[in-house]
């Protein structure tokens, strides 16, 4: 940048573009026109001494003294910032006089903008300046940038995140990916730097360049810069050791911004002690985190558990880490780039390998509990939490994989996050770390039974007969070597299942009552309700005169225990069972609450599943435009699963008939068009379009605040906590029934189909300083 003298200030001009940051800007300036002082914070390399240029620049004609641009980077010491500022503003300035009269002086009467750039490590002087400043000059406004905030009253704070980059696994986001504000950046850096030969586009490679650097800009420029010698995919093979890449920056900028490593290493420095031993132990952390997981895990020699908070909040306050928004618990991210750093910092320390055991120990006891309490009322909660911790449980899995001796912890993990990983629609990758960690111990144990009981399941549910009868053969002969009845009662369930998809309900019947006696004896609830599901199903699609009943109880089973993401499929059992009696008004009632839970609770099999029987109901009853949709709708939830229809031959029957009389009813044209057309729902489209709503358009906006009557806002608000509805109703002094009322409404009034998304939405309608 250049700095052109006029009579507004010394801004500099800009050199090269300035890219994206809208939003930023226009939230800069609105906090300028009703506050005087602003602080932009963030990481290193983030772009805030670029953002504040730009918006002083925007706002300058609001100041007719002018706006003006303090670069703190190279002052040492805070006896002499009065001087640095003074320097800026008034060249001439009084030698004789106290610094602070003089800026007094200067500033009084005056309406000015004050830049005060690279605070962070003056962070004291900074504040008392400002304060005193603010005080005796009315006219003064100031925008600062710092790595942490300066602590002064009214002074208003706004996080420079990263710019967006496409998530190349996303196809979405990769059709789109010229929207993004950080490949637009390599683009335009890229393009400077190949002059004439640059490429029209760059493609995906260089979109998982900018996911992979996290969208910050310095990074992303650093890259940009070494595409005169490298292409994408040489920079993207090469940005494990990133720090030895990312170099060769402007030689006119400062030391710290001419390699990514130095405005790590600044960021470090600037760190006490302590803070800095933490940064190097969560580096174990692929993920986000919270901080029981950080006293649990990073706590020892040099920091103590009761230390923890205050570190913590020191590397929040320093940017270093982000707290992630949570109504129930906080959580905690490390930018990538900042990670491996903190990696090298733990591997000089030798503690890399003490870190990761104490990692997956946390993590193995946490899937563990929650195996534990997977039926009860915090089934919901237990569900969002271990799919906020995959990185982690990824991570941990990995490190049993990758040390000897530690297969069979790997077993239990893998093992125990079946449920967990059926409903999310992960069938493929629990699959993957079943089969991983199976073949890295084939010790007898219980834990091999149960790993092998769970990938036979997933197996099944993916139309894999050939894999599950392996693994049904070896739970056999490992149960009777075992004796133990637990043991017995998987291998009794797992072949009734297998019976079942053969529809061979004469063998299953039995098989799953013998089963359910031995887990009444022996089991836990989880294993007693699978097993009653699977009765259920097995009687319902047999017409047993018992099925009305074992549905009833499958249903009254999670009622009572509260298990919201178990009853969407009794739900589901319910309205097929009244489906294939006759009773279509009733089915659709139970498939469409069963719909409503499912979505609730993100359970994407039972989502599926009332989609499809759905499809069916309303195709037999004319509706041929929405069964037709909704059958669409349920084959692409079927598809991102990664399940077959359960049930197989039977059910796949069903849908079989209903394809026939929809494409005769419709023609195949108009059939074809309908199907596809269900397919391209989102699921907020696809829930509407199966209770009778209207399908809002994608992106739809959000309801206000004001369509929640008091009780209806007072319950969103218990949601965002992570309360379930019994416990609302608690809350409250209502019924459970009630309770759950206002949960449908208020997702019906908001346009959503999740409590995630009411936890969000409440987030949102917070005010934020």
């Amino acid at each position: 940048m250049t700095h052109v003298p006029n009579d507004s200030g010394n801004l500099p001009a800009d050199t090269t573009s300035f890219v994206g940051r809208r939003n930023e800007v226009a939230r800069s300036r609105q906090l300028l026109s009703r506050t005087r002082l602003v602080t932009l914070t963030g990481p290193g390399g983030m772009g805030k001494s670029r953002l504040a240029l730009r918006v002083a620049a925007q706002v300058r004609h609001s100041y007719p003294d002018g706006a003006w641009l303090v670069d703190l980077a190279a002052v040492e010491k805070e006896d002499l910032l009065e001087h640095a500022v003074l320097a800026a503003l008034e060249p001439g300035h009084d030698m004789g006089r106290h610094p602070l009269a003089t800026l007094t002086d200067h500033l009084d009467g005056k309406r000015l903008l004050l830049v005060l750039d690279n605070c962070e490590h003056l962070l004291q002087g900074c504040a008392l300046l400002v304060h005193a400043l603010l005080a005796s000059a009315p006219g003064l406004h100031v925008v600062a940038t710092s790595r942490q905030a300066l602590g002064v009253a009214g002074e208003h704070l706004l996080t420079v995140s990263p710019l967006s980059a496409p998530d190349p696994d996303n196809p979405g986001q990769v059709a789109t990916a010229g929207q993004s504000e950080a490949l637009r950046l390599f683009a335009d850096r890229a393009a400077a730097a190949l002059g004439e030969h640059a490429p029209s586009d760059f493609g995906r490679a260089a979109a998982l360049i900018c996911h992979r650097l996290d969208g910050i800009p310095l990074a992303i420029e650093l890259a940009a810069a070494r595409m005169r010698v490298l292409t994408c995919e040489q920079i993207l093979d090469r940005l494990d050791d990133r720090f030895a890449l990312l170099t060769g920056g402007s030689r006119a900028a400062l030391p710290r911004r001419q390699t990514m490593r130095a405005a790590v290493d600044w960021s470090f420095d600037l760190c006490e002690p302590r803070e800095q031993l933490l940064w190097a132990r969560l580096s174990v952390f692929p993920g986000t985190f919270d901080l029981e997981a950080v006293e649990k895990v990073c706590t020892g020699t040099g920091l103590a558990r009761k230390e923890v908070l205050d570190a913590v909040t020191g590397l929040v306050d320093k940017s270093v880490l982000t707290r992630e928004g949570d109504h129930l618990r906080a959580r905690y991210r490390m930018l990538e780039t900042l990670r491996q750093y903190g990696r090298g910092k733990l591997g000089d320390r030798g503690e890399a390998g003490q870190l990761r055991r104490r990692h997956r120990d946390h993590y193995r006891s946490l899937v563990l509990l929650a195996e534990a309490q997977w039926f009860t009322g915090r089934q919901t909660v237990w569900f969002t939490r271990l799919h906020q911790e995959r990185a982690n449980l990824r991570a941990a899995l990995d490190f049993c994989l990758s040390h000897t001796g530690e297969g069979r912890a790997g077993l239990e993990m893998a093992g125990a996050l079946w449920s967990h990983r059926l409903g999310a629609g992960s069938l493929e990758e629990e699959r993957h770390w079943l089969a991983r960690t199976l073949a890295s111990d084939s010790t007898p144990s219980l834990a091999r039974v149960k790993a092998l009981w769970a990938d036979g399941w997933m197996a099944l549910l993916r139309g894999d007969t050939a894999s599950a009868h392996t693994r049904l053969a070896e739970c056999h002969m490992l149960a009777n070597a075992l004796g133990d009845l637990s043991a017995k009662a998987h291998v009794e369930q797992f072949d009734g299942l297998i019976a079942l998809f053969r529809d061979d309900f004469a063998r299953a019947v039995p098989l799953f009552e013998s089963a359910l006696r031995q887990y009444w004896a022996h089991g836990n609830l989880g294993d007693i309700w699978s097993t009653l599901f699977l009765l259920s199903l097995s009687c319902c699609l047999s017409a047993d005169p018992r099925a009305a009943a074992l549905c009833e109880e499958s249903l009254a089973l999670c009622e009572s225990h509260d298990a919201q993401w178990s009853r969407a499929f009794a739900l589901w059992i319910s309205g097929l069972r009244l489906w294939l009696t006759g009773d279509v008004e009733q089915a659709v009632s139970a498939l469409r609450e069963g719909l409503g839970v499912a979505s609730a609770t993100d359970n994407r099999l039972a989502l599926a599943q009332c989609l499809e029987v759905l499809a069916w109901a309303r195709a037999g009853e004319g509706h041929c435009v929405e069964g037709s949709e909704l059958l669409g709708a349920a084959g692409s939830v079927w598809s991102q699963v990664g399940a077959t229809l359960p049930g197989v031959g039977r059910l796949l029957r069903h849908r079989t008939e209903c394809e026939v009389l929809l494409r005769q009813t419709m023609g195949p044209t108009r059939f074809a068009a309908r199907i596809r057309a269900g397919a391209g729902f989102t699921t907020e489209q696809a829930v509407a379009r199966a209770l009778g709503r209207p399908v809002p358009s994608p992106g739809a906006a959000q309801a206000p605040a004001s369509a929640l009557t008091p009780r209806e806002a007072a319950v969103a608000e218990l949601v965002a906590q992570g309360l379930a509805d019994k416990q609302i109703a608690a809350q409250l002094v209502i019924s459970p029934r009630t309770a759950q009322g206002h949960v449908q409404r208020t997702l019906a009034k908001l346009g959503f189909t999740s409590r995630t998304q009411i936890a969000i939405w409440v987030q949102e309608q917070t005010p934020r300083s």
